[in-house]
């Protein structure tokens, strides 16, 4: 199967089918927007069944196609950065290097038309996620940066035998994750006729914090000196794992039990990644004085003060972790591990958020995962709150949300809305293949997830 290829149909660019009143032909990056410059395109998308009109009539396939152009060139009208490319001014006398979205000098969006030779079985039935599922999506290994030439967004439709795949690669310096299923639920809608009214459009005035900004100018002479793609990741599978309300449930209970002397009530989400933390940091065996993180992404927009709206779109998350040595998180209980996430989460408040921002701003620097991957890494990305199985292209409830090459590494968690619903949790979770077996008959993993 790994070797089956998908084959591209056709291509083309959309545009935006206007311009809101209010558009601004070039938007500045925020620090929180740049320090993502080499760093992987956002890659998620929606596996479905075929609708009986779309699985061997072309007539059929073809007008759903033109239909999610059409919807995908309207979505755009409240988008419209999406459509456009990056672009950089420099100048020597001052020094200067800003890096902007250029809503002008732009063809557009990408759309694909694809097709492989598997069936939604193919994809779903095997324990690990098939490698062909990361070309289901455009921009394959490309960083933020390539948005000076790339689209920004590409939406790409592979057919398959009996399913239909909807990719979506949006470039992580125009906006987050919360940004992304924004867009991805609006395009939904729009595609099932609704009302354009109805949308909930996204608040386009970029956020910058006291003292900087409009232009952010970066300490470069050339991308080259900040721009890295020599990491390549060992071998890894992807599983994804589900956790049903139940098992979530007792996860949650049994931490919270644990922290009854510390004053501290953690929630379902940061028991689970405790959970996860605890369990692939030993079965990678590390010595009891190695040290171990266990970082998530925090969506900033209400923490800020004043807070962002809700549908701000740019990116407003800040990476937060608790921090010990492999001995100490291994000789403690569920409760200890979850309570450390707890008390970092609960601390990186907007006093904490905005020293952050301006310490790259003092001194910027732009991440790049060879430097942040360590043997003692446990990281999560992406939510289970995002509305991921709302979005349905008149095809009825996906069959799982999968996603591409990006940014994975060994001890990478993604996160998604349950399949099952009522408040489950699907975890795709990347390591080394000796690590994934051993996780796989660890005692308390299995014991958590088995639970029904």
């Amino acid at each position: 199967m790994e070797s089956e290829s998908v084959k591209q149909i056709s291509e083309c660019f959309i545009k935006a089918c206007d311009f809101p009143e209010n558009w601004k032909p070039t938007i500045q990056l925020t620090p929180s927007d740049l320090g993502l410059m080499s760093i992987h395109y956002i890659q998620k998308g929606l596996l479905f069944k075929k609708p009986p009109g779309l699985l061997s009539n072309a007539q059929e396939c073809s007008a759903f196609l033109d239909r999610l152009k059409q919807a995908l060139s309207v979505t755009l009208f409240h988008f419209y950065p999406l459509a456009a490319r990056l672009a950089t001014h420099k100048t020597q006398h001052p020094h200067s290097y800003v890096v902007y979205i250029d809503c002008i000098n732009s063809p557009g969006a990408k759309f694909v038309h694809s097709r492989v030779n598997l069936s939604v079985s193919d994809i779903l039935s095997p324990t690990c996620v098939p490698r062909v599922v990361e070309h289901f999506f455009d921009h394959y290994k490309a960083v933020n940066h390539d948005g000076h030439t790339l689209s920004l967004l590409t939406l790409q439709v592979t057919e398959l035998t009996d399913g239909l795949f909807i990719g979506f690669s949006q470039n992580h310096c125009v906006a987050d994750g919360t940004s992304f299923w924004q867009f991805v639920n609006a395009l939904s809608q729009v595609f099932q006729d609704e009302k354009i009214a109805a949308l909930n459009p996204p608040y386009l005035e970029r956020w910058f914090p006291d003292g900087c900004g409009p232009l952010c100018s970066l300490p470069f002479t050339h991308h080259d000196q900040f721009i890295s793609r020599s990491y390549e990741a060992p071998e890894l599978v992807g599983r994804i794992f589900h956790f049903s309300a139940p098992a979530l449930a007792r996860i949650k209970s049994k931490a919270n039990a644990c922290c009854k002397d510390r004053g501290v009530n953690v929630s379902t989400l940061q028991a689970l990644s405790a959970l996860v933390w605890r369990c692939v940091i030993r079965v990678r065996g590390l010595q009891k004085d190695d040290m171990s993180s266990c970082n998530t992404s925090v969506n900033m927009r209400s923490r800020l003060q004043p807070p962002l709206p809700p549908n701000y779109y740019g990116n407003c998350i800040q990476t937060v972790g608790a921090v010990t040595t492999a001995g100490e998180l291994l000789e403690n209980d569920l409760g200890w591990a979850a309570a450390q996430l707890s008390e970092a989460i609960a601390k990186h408040d907007n006093k904490a958020a905005r020293e952050k921002l301006m310490k790259w701003v003092k001194n910027p620097s732009i991440y790049q995962i060879g430097k942040l991957v360590n043997p003692g890494l446990v990281m999560f990305g992406s939510s289970p709150r995002f509305n991921m199985y709302g979005n349905e292209f008149g095809m009825g409830k996906a069959l799982a949300v999968l996603s591409g090459h990006d940014n994975k590494f060994d001890g990478k968690g993604t996160l998604y809305e349950g399949h099952q619903g009522g408040g489950s949790i699907d975890v795709d979770l990347c390591l080394t293949p000796h690590s994934m077996m051993a996780l796989e008959r660890d005692e308390e993993f299995s014991d958590a997830l088995h639970y029904f």
